[in-house]
């Protein structure tokens, strides 16, 4: 039996449940359960949606922080961002400051939803002399082409009367002229990344009004002038600085906060596995590995569409390392999961369990499975 055989666990989080961090421990737990030789390496990841940070931060043995931001319906909310271990990269998820959970169902309202905390959480990162910030841009609660977050950083939207326009996507309909010549000139040296999942346009039928303003509380008569005003503030984009953001993919990504970040930051859109795997530095783990523990909280058909276990496992398939994924919940037509590089899926309830006792024992259940694994792979000749 080789006394360094390696396993390299890279799951998501569990949702509700667990951490990824937190998922890794239970993980090993397990493994050195069976060989307490065994050396695991500890990747926790993510997709670019919530847990993004958190992730990062684990990987790299990074610091958050916390600070007091103006929230999607201009109360005072308490956000975080994060710095990375090495000190440049700074990271965002824009639900922190202006996501949809920080605004009570009956008080949603993209007409006057703001994205202006995320723009204060960019200028921390600023403020830390990173050279690189990445954001997060899913579960927001907003609709205003990500017009808050650059007025943060000292942009000025003009009505025709040269005042600055209030905020959400009501006010974009007054816009006039922009005025950049405020906008914080430590932008200019640093990149942003931006983690975007979906390939929205800005407007139309399949724009961000349309498609997810019903969600953050528009009815049909405010979806019509949502993205009408889209439209308006797009054109005057073009008229002032020549960029068409109108039809970019993932424009649409947060009430349009995809198309500001392009428009005035230079943002560039990136699927959100792709910059966890680069920033994690998973691929280089990978290569000296031998066995693969991925997962999250549900695996289904919809995995394939770019969610972390299937990221990591196409990964881990470039250099033909065996996957094995862990799930709370394995849903239907899981089969092309299985074409698309993953070797193997584990279900990690003991029982029949409520949701409540799922949850609580996320743990116990990820140790006790992965354990069970393990005791399988010991009898494998590749181990042995």
């Amino acid at each position: 039996m080789k006394n360094k055989f390696t396993i390299l666990l890279a799951p998501d989080s569990f949702k509700e449940s667990m951490t990824a961090k937190e998922v890794c421990i239970a993980m090993e737990k397990g493994i050195k359960k069976v060989d307490s030789e065994i050396n695991c390496i500890q990747v926790p990841m993510a997709d670019g949606g919530e847990g993004t940070m958190q992730s990062l931060i684990d990987a790299t043995n990074g610091k958050i922080y916390s600070i007091k931001v103006v929230g999607p319906i201009s109360n005072e909310v308490e956000a975080q961002y994060g710095i990375l271990g090495n000190g440049q990269v700074g990271v965002i998820e824009m639900a922190s400051a202006s996501g949809i959970h920080l605004v009570s169902k009956e008080k949603r309202n993209p007409l006057i939803t703001t994205t202006y905390g995320t723009g204060q959480l960019i200028k921390a990162c600023l403020d830390k002399g990173v050279k690189k910030i990445l954001i997060g841009i899913g579960g927001s609660a907003t609709n205003d082409g990500g017009v808050g977050a650059i007025q943060a950083l000292g942009a000025k939207f003009l009505d025709e009367q040269g005042k600055e326009i209030g905020f959400g996507g009501c006010e974009l309909g007054k816009l006039k002229r922009i005025d950049l010549s405020n906008l914080d000139e430590r932008l200019s040296k640093v990149e942003i990344e931006v983690a975007c999942d979906v390939n929205n346009p800005l407007c139309g039928k399949n724009g961000a009004s349309n498609i997810f303003g019903p969600q953050k509380g528009a009815l049909k008569e405010m979806i019509i002038l949502l993205d009408k005003n889209l439209k308006h503030y797009a054109d005057i984009i073009k008229e002032q600085y020549g960029k068409d953001i109108v039809n970019i993919p993932g424009a649409g990504a947060a009430g349009g906060l995809g198309a500001g970040l392009v428009a005035f930051l230079d943002g560039k859109l990136e699927k959100g596995i792709d910059l966890v795997i680069k920033y994690s530095r998973l691929e280089e783990k990978i290569k000296f590995c031998d066995t693969v523990f991925t997962g999250e909280g549900s695996i289904d058909y919809q995995t394939k569409f770019g969610k972390t276990p299937i990221g990591v496992a196409r990964l881990a398939k470039k250099y033909n390392k065996p996957v094995i994924a862990l799930a709370g919940n394995v849903g239907n037509n899981i089969g092309d999961l299985y074409e698309n590089a993953i070797d193997s899926i584990f279900g990690i309830m003991g029982g029949v369990n409520s949701l409540e006792e799922a949850l609580r024992n996320g743990k116990e259940n990820i140790e006790r499975t992965s354990e069970n694994i393990m005791r399988l792979i010991r009898c494998s000749s590749k181990y042995s």
